[in-house]
């Protein structure tokens, strides 16, 4: 009997050991999850209101395509060309971060802003282009980013995708960058500035903030991917706004002009910077000046009898 008696007593304090340990390894368990949710995240503010006015402009079944005049420093030295923004707004998936290919409630709606840049160094074409995806309802930073630069050199490729953070790839035949993946705590982002423009400028961030500099200025320059300080402003004259962003690390000056009323048409822009290598470096401004603009269904326009609307862009 005694011995059954023990026998009884060491198994009860091996169960109880048991529990006591699942117990613990479950609150553990726990613990790590509760923490893991309670990881603070961006959160969006309030969407705007869509006004009846942006309605029409921007849903209509059309994009707006404006082109410029280029005058842009490379190589220490001025280079002419055209550049294109072309703004269209679309519907996007939050999670793959892809155009929609089918209408759903989870869709965000974003004015989707193609970029590009051509022109010419020496023998050789510089052809870019940049994508930017921003809400429609202001009430985050752009969904997703890309870029690439194409060249007799090779090419680069950049995007960011904005998750829990900022996520972002980066590829280029250069050896010191490689292909790289990597994080950034989010940050206002000078991508989508051009967005946000034409959406609401009374919203434009003003002051001194910290600023992702575009794709385009961090992969051409060989700059860090990383957020700068820089002293923006807001400023009018003559019917003009002018968005004006200062990063003194760079000095570099970038300056946005821009009608003072809906829909807020880019009229031109300037980038001072020092551009170009040992001897050559030197404080260039590059400028963008208003061809024309149209707002058509350019991806119906395919055939060779649309080659004529080319000529009313001026190109």
């Amino acid at each position: 009997m005694k011995l059954l008696k023990l026998k009884t007593i060491v198994y009860s304090i091996f169960v109880v050991a048991i529990f006591l340990t699942s117990c613990k390894e479950q609150t553990n368990t726990n613990s790590n999850t509760l923490a893991m949710a309670n990881i603070p995240l961006n959160e969006e503010v309030p969407k705007k209101q869509l006004s009846q006015e942006f309605k029409d402009y921007w849903y209509n079944g059309t994009a707006e395509i404006t082109s410029y005049k280029l005058e842009q420093a490379r190589y220490g030295e001025m280079r002419e060309g055209t550049a294109m923004m072309i703004y269209v707004t679309e519907p996007f998936l939050p999670d793959a971060q892809v155009k929609a290919d089918n209408s759903n409630k989870s869709n965000i709606p974003v004015l989707k802003l193609n970029s590009t840049k051509n022109y010419i160094t020496g023998i050789y074409p510089y052809s870019i282009m940049t994508s930017s995806f921003y809400p429609v309802h202001d009430n985050q930073h752009a969904l997703k980013l890309s870029f690439s630069s194409q060249e007799w050199c090779g090419h680069v490729y950049a995007q960011l995708n904005n998750k829990d953070d900022f996520e972002i790839m980066s590829h280029s035949y250069f050896e010191s960058e490689g292909d790289k993946q990597y994080h950034l705590d989010k940050a206002h982002l000078e991508n989508e500035i051009w967005n946000k423009v034409r959406i609401d400028p009374s919203d434009l961030p003003t002051g001194e903030i910290t600023m992702i500099p575009s794709l385009e200025f961090i992969r051409l320059t060989h700059k860090e991917f990383k957020a700068y300080k820089a002293i923006t402003s807001l400023t009018e004259a003559n019917g003009t706004k002018t968005y004006e962003i200062n990063y003194p690390e760079l000095e570099r000056t970038l300056k946005i002009n821009f009608e003072d009323k809906f829909p807020y048409l880019i009229e031109s822009w300037t980038d001072t910077f020092h551009d170009g290598y040992g001897a050559n470096k030197k404080i260039l401004t590059s400028k963008a000046t208003r061809i024309n603009r149209i707002t058509t269904p350019y991806w119906q326009q395919k055939s060779n009898k649309d080659l004529s609307l080319r000529d009313s862009l001026g190109l």
